[in-house]
């Protein structure tokens, strides 16, 4: 399944909220130079950029079209970019590489963090957010539904589930050598859901995506019924009926020396 716009959207505000919290602590005084949302999805973030940044350049870049189209739409002034994170680099050192939710996809990125801080003036900043919630009811009950009959055959030669997050430390020790300053931390958001048929729709877009991947399209609803069966279950209802869906969230900003 082709990453979705349209579908990452309809939580806009909550996607948001870390990318608005992960700026807020990039410096006031920021450097010149160009600004680049990595993995700008479609364009939520990177509108962020636009509004806090007037008067220099930003940039999106992203590999998923649908994202990049819906982007254009939003901001038809911004320069979008389809390639490979992996082995994107700055054209010229830039001020700010920001990247909202998508290093986490990448199986060796904290050395590609590590490369790119090469590609940032001295004082430019590296801030960087990514999911760190493997642990969470929400993406342990995909690996249950992935090995339950009748899916555990399409599965049989291991799940799409990512890497986990290394500790605080790895970025530390990674960044550190390159920089002036490291800062590494979590935030454990609390999203109010409609109902369990909700949270699934959220990780429809991004954690359980990979999964659906594996499966016919014929067999897909009746996946979907049996993960959001587990949901209902792992997410008691509160007393108004909506669902607490934990997310915690991985941060780090990094100034160049």
């Amino acid at each position: 399944m082709a990453w979705s716009a349209a579908q990452y959207l309809k939580f806009e505000d909550e996607r948001t909220r870390p990318a608005r919290d992960l700026l807020n602590q990039v410096p006031a005084d920021l450097v010149a130079g160009t600004v680049y949302d990595l993995g700008c999805g479609p364009g939520n973030s990177t509108e962020l950029l636009v509004e806090r940044f007037r008067g220099r350049g930003v940039r999106g870049v992203d590999n998923a079209a649908d994202m990049l189209r819906a982007a254009r739409e939003r901001l038809p002034g911004v320069d979008f970019v389809e390639c490979d994170l992996a082995k994107w680099r700055p054209p010229e050192p830039a001020a700010l590489l920001f990247a909202n939710a998508v290093f986490q996809w990448l199986p060796d990125h904290v050395a590609v963090l590590t490369t790119l801080m090469d590609g940032l003036r001295p004082g430019g900043v590296l801030a960087v957010q990514m999911p760190d919630n493997l642990s969470e009811p929400s993406h342990m009950l995909m690996e249950e539904s992935a090995f339950s009959d009748p899916w555990r055959s399409h599965f049989a030669g291991g799940t799409p589930r990512r890497n986990p997050l290394p500790a605080p430390a790895a970025y530390m020790d990674a960044l550190g050598p390159k920089a002036a300053r490291v800062d590494v931390w979590h935030t454990a958001y609390n999203h109010p859901m409609a109902d369990a048929g909700a949270i699934v729709e959220w990780v429809k877009s991004t954690g359980l995506r990979p999964y659906l991947d594996y499966i016919p399209a014929e067999e897909r609803n009746g996946f979907l019924a049996d993960y959001e069966g587990r949901i209902a279950k792992a997410y008691a209802p509160m007393a108004d009926g909506r669902r607490l869906l934990r997310f915690p969230r991985l941060f780090i900003v990094a100034v160049k020396k």
